[in-house]
């Protein structure tokens, strides 16, 4: 059974840093990309970050120069480092998995940034 298991979430100070982790398992195709997407109260799901398989990154223009995604194809593992945290960084962060014809998503992680 295919899973994304995420941890790291948690409250900071703006300015601060997190590290977000997911591991993925039982995926039966090969993960073609894997990446971050975070939600806000009263908001829609957006893009924060991305990873192919051959290494392309993709970031939402709000995390440029702050957040830095990573991947670890050993583990099936992406990480999101997030630095210079906002307030406006507060959201659900979900992870997400694209393989063959199919996409999985984590059951997320919140990260709360205080003012």
């Amino acid at each position: 059974q295919a899973q994304l298991v995420e941890s790291g979430g948690g409250l900071v100070q703006a300015g601060g840093s997190l590290r977000l982790s997911c591991a993925a398992s039982g995926i039966a195709f090969a993960i073609k990309s894997m990446g971050w997407y975070r939600q806000a109260p009263g908001k829609q799901r957006e893009l924060v970050a991305t990873i192919t398989s051959g290494g392309s990154l993709n970031y939402a223009d709000f995390v440029k120069g702050r957040f830095t995604i990573s991947r670890d194809d050993a583990k099936n593992t992406v990480y999101l480092q997030m630095n210079s945290l906002k307030p406006e960084d507060t959201a659900v962060y979900y992870c997400n998995a694209f393989a063959s014809l199919a996409s999985y998503w984590g059951q997320g992680t919140q990260v709360t940034v205080s003012s």
